[in-house]
This record gives structure tokens, C-alpha cells and sequence, in this order.
């Protein structure tokens, strides 16, 4: 019994850790999935993505990496923001989504990077590998949100992809699809599935666990799910899975939130505007 509440809690430590996965989430993350959202320390999504952002280049660990003032802001948000770019965002419940940004902050620094840092002495290209093999698995979302985007050479692709790598490529371990075929990956959710057919982002919201998203995109995870292989491991095995895949994704990152909250004058807001734009751009494509 008490092994077993050990391991509930470290992979709950991982998870909630990982919300920073989530939180810089669509903007960096090198996979598309249910719980991308769609999720800091990649800002939410795939390799191929080249967003104007501040990464740091350093494994140091900042203390805090800057003052807890800097993550709640100086001053109470509107019903609609507008950012650099002109572009509005709908954040009606700023107050209460920067606390939880905070409260995800915490768990970044104080748990997940000191996880990070005792993973990463396993050798990168075994870490990149266990990365392929998690993001085989979110294909099967792919291959049906391109269908229904009635993207189907995109579908093609990822169908593609999928048997590729998960025959000749041992369970997604590795790419042959794109070294030897050339085919990139496509990522594709049911959010960008509802945006692409017009329905808008709604208010903007950071989940506790899974950071950064809005209200089409929490309602997009629903169908996802069950196209997500892990939700169909029972509970303890599914949410080690995802703790894992977390835990390495963040190890294959080179600490790009951490530059975030270190040069940018509002994290919050920086953070808020990437996943906004990376998800238009997302949709768009």
C-alpha cells in the first residue's frame, strides 16, 4: 500500500510539474494530444514550430528565475486584452487564471526541473527515441482530426506515419517515415478541428494541471481522449505514462520557460499571447 501511494504521488508531482509543459504549451511542445493542450515547456506542440520567442540556452536553475511580481502583474485585466501584435484576447478572468499560473510556476521550479535535471543523465538520443514512441502513439488524433478538417492528404500522411513507424520504426522508437519517406508530421486536435470551422476561442484559461488553453480547446480535449492510447490504461499506469512523457519532453527542451520568466517583463502575458497566436497559426494552416 505504501509503494503504491508512492507512486500516485510522484507521478502526480510529475503532472502537476509538468503544467508548465502545458502552460508554455501549444507554443512549444513537440506533440499534439489531448493533454498538450494542449501543453509549458515545449508552449504547446510540435518540432517544426519556429515562434520569435525568448529561450534560454542554460541548464542553470534560476531560484525562482524572477519576482513573484512579475507573474501576477500590475494591473487587473479587461474583459478583452490586446497584444503588440493588435491582436485580441478575451481573458474576463485574469485574476484567478494568474494565480493558478503562479501556483504552476512554483511546481515548476521547486519539483519538475529538479526531476528534469537527474533524467537528463540518460543519454539524449535515448530520451528522443522515448519521445517518438509517446508522440506514435497520439497519431490515431492526427489521422482523424485531418479527416474531419477534410485534409486528407495531410490524413494520408499521418496514416502513413503511423504504420511506417510503428512496423519498421519499432513502435515509433524511430522515424523512418520522415528520414527515408520524407513525411513530416502533421499534428492535428479537435480544437483546430472546431476553429477551423469557425468557432471561436472563447475566454482565454490556465488549468492547474495542463496550463495554458481556452475554452475550445478544453472542449476539444474531450473527443481527443478517446482517441488517446493511454486512456485506456488504467489509472495508475496511464498517469505514470503521461508523467514520463512530461518529464522527458521537458528534458529534451533547453529550458525555454525558464527564459521566459527570466527576460520577460510579464510571463503571464507573454505566455497568454504565444498560445493564442500558435494556435491561429495552427488553425490556419
Amino acid at each position: 500500500m505504501m509503494q503504491r501511494s508512492l507512486l500516485w504521488a510522484t507521478a502526480l508531482v510529475c503532472l502537476l510539474g509538468s503544467a508548465i509543459g502545458p502552460q508554455t504549451a501549444h507554443a512549444f511542445r513537440p506533440h499534439s494530444t489531448p493533454w498538450h493542450v494542449p501543453s509549458a515547456t515545449a508552449l504547446a506542440v510540435d518540432p517544426h514550430f519556429n515562434a520569435p520567442l525568448l529561450v534560454a540556452q542554460s541548464d542553470d536553475l534560476y531560484d525562482d528565475a524572477s519576482d513573484d511580481s512579475d507573474l501576477w502583474g500590475d494591473e487587473e485585466g479587461d474583459l478583452w486584452d490586446e497584444d503588440d501584435s493588435g491582436l485580441r484576447i478575451l481573458d474576463p478572468i485574469q485574476p484567478v487564471n494568474r494565480v493558478i499560473f503562479w501556483f504552476n510556476n512554483k511546481f515548476y521550479f521547486w519539483l519538475l526541473k529538479p526531476t528534469v535535471r537527474v533524467y537528463r543523465v540518460i543519454p539524449e538520443p535515448v530520451r528522443m527515441s522515448v519521445g517518438r514512441f509517446f508522440y506514435n502513439l497520439y497519431s490515431p488524433t492526427h489521422v482523424v482530426n485531418s479527416v474531419l478538417q477534410l485534409k486528407f492528404k495531410d490524413a494520408g500522411s499521418s496514416l502513413t506515419r503511423l504504420v511506417v513507424n510503428s512496423t519498421i520504426g519499432i513502435g515509433g522508437l524511430f522515424d523512418p517515415a520522415e528520414a527515408w519517406l520524407h513525411l513530416s508530421p502533421k499534428p492535428e486536435d479537435f480544437g483546430q478541428t472546431l476553429g477551423h470551422y469557425g468557432v471561436g476561442a472563447g475566454p482565454y484559461v490556465v488549468l492547474p494541471v495542463l496550463g495554458a488553453t481556452n475554452l475550445r480547446d478544453m472542449i476539444g480535449r474531450v473527443p481527443d481522449i478517446f482517441l488517446d492510447p493511454l486512456s485506456y490504461l488504467p489509472t495508475l499506469e496511464g498517469l505514470g505514462a503521461r508523467s514520463a512523457s512530461e518529464v522527458n519532453w521537458t528534458s529534451l527542451d533547453r529550458d525555454t520557460y525558464d527564459g521566459i520568466v527570466r527576460d520577460a517583463i510579464d510571463p503571464y502575458l507573454f505566455i497568454r499571447d504565444a498560445y493564442t497566436q500558435r494556435r491561429i497559426g495552427k488553425i490556419a494552416e
